[in-house]
């Protein structure tokens, strides 16, 4: 290479970081996330977007007279490969001469029925919380890219989500957790890790097909931009402008809500049932997701069945019931609706609404967690769920009551619902071919109104059990397998008769 072009590859070089940089600012101003002389936490897990993430703020620092700390969290669940990221993370901080705060997070403790990767994220952020306590910083920085965002978008999509799931990701959330990666692409951090020469990890299960969202990022989101070549920009966009709807409706129903969801005084808010009772469907959900959240700590919203749910009990003559929904709870009584923390101080039996009508609707789908339990409410059978290792599984035959899939082929939520028209299985036993459960139900002489109640498990890919009759051949455990999903479905009379 000649000098001139030397000169010119090294310019060439330093324009390209000095424009990441550049658009960081941009987000940081646009969005307001950063005010100079602030305080800032920067969550680093070793990865190339915390790392960017945390080069770029080391360089505003003297500009904008930043205060940086850093805070790495291990949960040991890679072994030496975990211990490799902390000191990845170690070993960068003491070359830029930064505090660092590392949590060792032990998730085998989580919940009965809480997900690894749930009970993975609660500990950080309250790991994350309490740290910034500490320090007394201003601002929690996470690495999150465009990329995570339109993968996010994609996620709820599939999930079947509303305005408030399809918003994504927050680029700033409760005035505390910021993302200044929002707007940049992986592709961009990539380049800049690479011309900068900064140290990262690669996380190996991020590879693994195993989760819902590696085959997004792997699989669904090429194939998009091979289409579309603007797809992640595209469903960016989509979170901001259905962020902005959520948020202006929100408001609306809080103004129309006004002096009718009031607090208690003891941690409690309650709102006038019929009050409540005489509001549109649209409208009722987000009154009961905001009485959830008022009284999470994390204001995380309760999912979609676990929503209907309570909405089918207030709308009906029940008289007194109680819903718990995650870490809140809400309780239904003749004349009001109220809410509190899970662990509020009381003696509530648990109640599942009461068997449906099926002559005028279908039962609400209820989610089964993994390991957990559920009561199908239209028949009172206890379906069961939990992950063992195919070389432990008894063989089970032709056990109609108990089946087994391969876990690396589907994801949670496990979702138990009814039958809907239009629903497609491939029936184990069909060499993979589909068919519509309606003609299955009507090859086994099933009746209209039996086939409303009988139960569906189902993930995020499809149907996995028509329960008690037929699994989906699509997740059959084969050689190939390791890790199996086991369910179980039983009454406290008899087993589901095919």
């Amino acid at each position: 290479m000649t000098a001139m072009a030397s000169h010119l590859a090294r310019g060439s070089e330093r324009t390209g970081r000095s424009s990441l940089l550049r658009q960081v600012v941009r987000t940081i101003r646009s969005r307001q996330l950063i005010e100079p002389g602030q305080h800032l936490l920067v969550a680093v897990s070793g990865g190339p977007d915390s790392m960017a993430l945390l080069s770029l703020l080391h360089r505003l620092r003297p500009s904008w007279r930043l205060t940086l700390t850093v805070i790495h969290c291990n949960y040991g669940l890679r072994g030496e490969e975990s211990d490799g990221d902390q000191d990845c993370v170690e070993a960068v901080c003491s070359q830029l001469g930064l505090p660092l705060i590392v949590e060792r997070l032990n998730v085998d403790s989580r919940p009965r029925g809480m997900s690894l990767q749930s009970a993975a994220r609660e500990l950080r952020y309250e790991a994350m919380r309490k740290a910034a306590r500490a320090c007394g910083a201003d601002r929690i920085a996470l690495g999150h890219t465009a990329d995570d965002q339109a993968e996010t978008v994609l996620l709820w999509i599939l999930r079947g989500a509303g305005l408030a799931g399809l918003s994504g990701m927050p680029v700033c959330r409760d005035g505390l957790f910021i993302r200044p990666l929002y707007e940049t692409r992986r592709r961009e951090v990539l380049a800049y890790l690479r011309d900068e020469n900064v140290p990262f990890r690669i996380d190996s299960s991020n590879q693994k097909p195993l989760y819902l969202r590696n085959r997004i990022r792997h699989e669904i989101v090429p194939a998009l931009e091979h289409v579309v070549p603007s797809a992640v920009q595209a469903l960016c966009r989509l979170a901001d402008l259905c962020a902005e709807d959520n948020r202006h409706l929100d408001r609306q129903v809080m103004a129309l809500c006004s002096g009718k969801m009031t607090p208690l005084g003891d941690g409690r808010f309650e709102v006038d049932r019929a009050f409540f009772k005489g509001l549109p469907r649209v409208v009722q959900r987000r009154v009961v997701r905001h009485l959830c959240q008022m009284v999470d700590v994390l204001r995380r919203p309760p999912r979609f069945g676990q929503v209907e749910a309570v909405i089918r009990l207030a709308n009906g003559s029940t008289g007194f019931s109680v819903r718990r929904l995650g870490s809140a709870m809400i309780v239904v009584e003749r004349t009001r609706l109220w809410s509190a923390p899970s662990d509020f101080p009381a003696d509530f039996p648990v109640t599942f609404p009461e068997p449906p009508n099926v002559s005028s609707g279908f039962p609400v789908p209820v989610e089964l967690p993994v390991p957990g339990t559920v009561v199908w409410p239209a028949t009172g059978h206890r379906i069961e769920a939990h992950r063992a290792r195919k070389a432990d599984l008894p063989p089970l035959r032709s056990n109609r009551n108990t089946i087994a899939v391969d876990a690396a082929r589907i994801s949670e939520p496990l979702t138990v619902r009814g039958w809907k028209p239009g629903d497609r299985f491939c029936p184990l036993g069909m060499g993979g071919r589909s068919k519509k459960l309606q003609d299955f139900f009507t090859d086994l002489k099933i009746s209209a109104s039996e086939r409303r109640c009988i139960p569906i498990v189902e993930a995020p890919e499809g149907i996995v059990w028509v329960v008690g009759h037929r699994q989906d051949d699509r997740w059959s455990v084969d050689e190939a397998t390791e890790w199996c999903v086991v369910l179980h479905v039983r009454s406290e009379s008899a087993a589901v008769e095919s």
